[in-house]
Order: C-alpha cells, then sequence, then structure tokens
C-alpha cells in the first residue's frame, strides 16, 4: 500500500520562472507513480501543517518568527539561491505536516510505505538557518517526532548535495543514525568522511562523499560497504529517505551519473534497512530534471512495493571505488577504536 502527502494545488511558494526549484517538480513526481499503476490505489493523506511544538524540536523559535514574518511581508532574496514570498511559509508548513502526516500514516497501518512529494525541500535547513532552497528541515522534523515516541531513526539522504542541516541537527543526538552518499566537491561544501558525530554520537554520522562520473554500482558498493555496517549495530525503528533525484545523469545542477534503475536498487537496500513493513517514509528534495524525477520516483516507489517497473537500466562502471574504500575504511576504524 502506498500512502502519499502531496498537496500542489496548495502550493504558493513561487521562486521565479527561471529556478530551479519549481512547483512542476512535484507535478512530475506524482506523474511518476502513473505510469507503473500506483497513482490509482494510493491512499491520499489528508493536507496538514506542522505545528509550532513540532517544529521546535528541530528549529529555534527565533528563526521560525523571524522566516515567518519576512514571508507574510512580502519575501524576498534569503540568499542568493534560496526566495521566497508571501505564501512561502504555508507551503513550507505543509511540506513538514506532510513528512509527520506519512509517519503517523505508516504507525497506524503498520504495512506499506509513504511518498510526501512536496516542496520546498528541507536536508540543508539548519536549526537556525534557510539555504539552498530550503526553508524548514521536513526530514528533521519528521525523525525528531519519531525520536520523541521513543524510536530509533535513519535518514538516508542520496540526494547529490549533502545534508549539511539534517547532519547539524542530529549531530550529536544517540537516536538517529545519519547517512549521506553524495557528490565531492559540490554545494555546500560539507560532508567529508571524517564527520562523524559529536561526543554522544560518535559513529552516528556517517558520509561517502563521491567523484563527479560515479554511477549507480558506486553508490550501491556505499551503502553495502559503509552504511549497512553502521545499520546493523544501530538498528533503526524507522528509515527515513531523503529522497534527493539530482544524482541522476540528466540533473543539470550536478555530476553523477545515475539512472532511475540506480534509484530503484538504493531503494531495495533502503527497504532492507528497516526492520518491519511499514517503516519506510520517502520525502522528496532535490532533483531539477522533471523526466529524471518522474521516472526516478516512479521506480523508488514501485521498488520499495515490489513491482516490476525499470524504465532506465542500472548504470557501472564510473569512478569512485576508491572513495567508497577511504569511508569503508575509516568508518572500520572508528567501530574498532569503540570496541
Amino acid at each position: 500500500m502506498l500512502y502519499l502527502s502531496a498537496s500542489p494545488e496548495l502550493d504558493h511558494h513561487q521562486t521565479g520562472a527561471r529556478h530551479p526549484e519549481r512547483p512542476e517538480r512535484v507535478v512530475a513526481a506524482l506523474q511518476g507513480l502513473e505510469e507503473p499503476g500506483l497513482a490509482d490505489g494510493a491512499v491520499r493523506l489528508v493536507p496538514r501543517r506542522a505545528t509550532p511544538d513540532e517544529l521546535l524540536r528541530v528549529h529555534t523559535a527565533a528563526y521560525l518568527t523571524s522566516l515567518e514574518e519576512f514571508c507574510l511581508t512580502g519575501g524576498g532574496q534569503l540568499d542568493s539561491d534560496t526566495v521566497v514570498r508571501e505564501g512561502s511559509w504555508d507551503t513550507a508548513l505543509l511540506a513538514a505536516g506532510g513528512a509527520l502526516a506519512a509517519v503517523d500514516a505508516l504507525a497506524g497501518a503498520r504495512e506499506g510505505v509513504a511518498l510526501v512529494a512536496h516542496r520546498p525541500p528541507g536536508h540543508h535547513a539548519s536549526a537556525d538557518q534557510a539555504m539552498g532552497f530550503c526553508l524548514l528541515n521536513n526530514v528533521a522534523v519528521a525523525a525528531a517526532a519519531l525520536v520523541a515516541r521513543g524510536e530509533r531513526v535513519m535518514v538516508l539522504d542520496w540526494d547529490v548535495h549533502h545534508g549539511n542541516g539534517t547532519q547539524a541537527i542530529f549531530w550529536d543526538d544517540p537516536r538517529v543514525l545519519y547517512a549521506s552518499v553524495h557528490q565531492w566537491p559540490l554545494y555546500p561544501g560539507t560532508g567529508q568522511v571524517g564527520a562523524v558525530g559529536g561526543p554522544n554520537a560518535t559513529g552516528l554520522t556517517l558520509n561517502v562523499p563521491l567523484p563527479p562520473g560515479a554511477t549507480g554500482d558506486i553508490c550501491l558498493r556505499a551503502l553495502d560497504e559503509v552504511v549497512a555496517p553502521a545499520v546493523q549495530a544501530f538498528a533503526p525503528s524507522w528509515v527515513l529517505i531523503s529522497c534527493g533525484f539530482d544524482a541522476h545523469r540528466a540533473d543539470p545542477l550536478a555530476q553523477l551519473e545515475l539512472s532511475a534503475g540506480d534509484f530503484a536498487d538504493m531503494a531495495t537496500r533502503a527497504k532492507d534497512f528497516a526492520p518491519a513493513p511499514g517503516r519506510v517514509v520517502v520525502v522528496l528534495e532535490g532533483g531539477y530534471d522533471l523526466d529524471a524525477v518522474r521516472l526516478s520516483t516512479g521506480s523508488v516507489l514501485a521498488s520499495l512495493l515490489g513491482e516490476p517497473y525499470r524504465p532506465e537500466r542500472a548504470t557501472s562502471g564510473g569512478p569512485g571505488k576508491e572513495a567508497v574504500a577511504r569511508a569503508a575504511a575509516a568508518r572500520a576504524r572508528l567501530a574498532l577504536g569503540k570496541a
């Protein structure tokens, strides 16, 4: 069963005609569910806005107040990449609330998977700063809600850009495992192998920076050799995927060479990381080529639901084996030191 949180009809976050983070991204993601036949049977979740208390688990009160006021007084540029207008605040509340609604739906059903197809994305947003198109950290808000219930949460981030905001929010939290596979060098310039978490959560931040040109087999190697051992030791009760599709070879903002088939393979790994059915939530992050978003969304959800849909073949042969080996060796040394 697919649980779907999406409300494009309520999207009033206007970034401008030439901005890559645009409303059509969500439309493309929803279209991606149609070809594999997933759209008609999906359970549509009622749109809801995140509450102040839910947001305050990850964001500061001062930041939330300033962001809301800036939006409601007309908005403008928050930085060179991130723009808001009057409707951006409400749209961001719906994006964070959509992730919470997805968690609640799966917690009640104890089966299926959930897709959160909202914008703006969130994984660059820190406790007190918007950046990189992101206003509220949607996946972090959902993870914090689960942690408050006593759950152990894995955030698997395969957006091509490192999720610096999510990493910072859970840097010293022993209840959250954050794992990122991303391109390096690339915006925002974080995500090195040596970033492993704070004193109370050492080893619960995992970064695998990959060179331009890396293909799907390299990403799978990263999941198998670096991430999987940490997952086994951590034993998460939930898996939240920061699901960017900008590692696709067609994306205009990065240089990895993945296909929709590669995202399907990574989704299979993510499903294996979850301890039981009904514990995987897919949260849309980046991805700026509309066809790539469409095909990859369908591939990921079909894979998680066991449906045979592969519109593109998996890729292989690119660089990055040495980068994965370095990350695996660093994690092994850390685990040995803790033993």
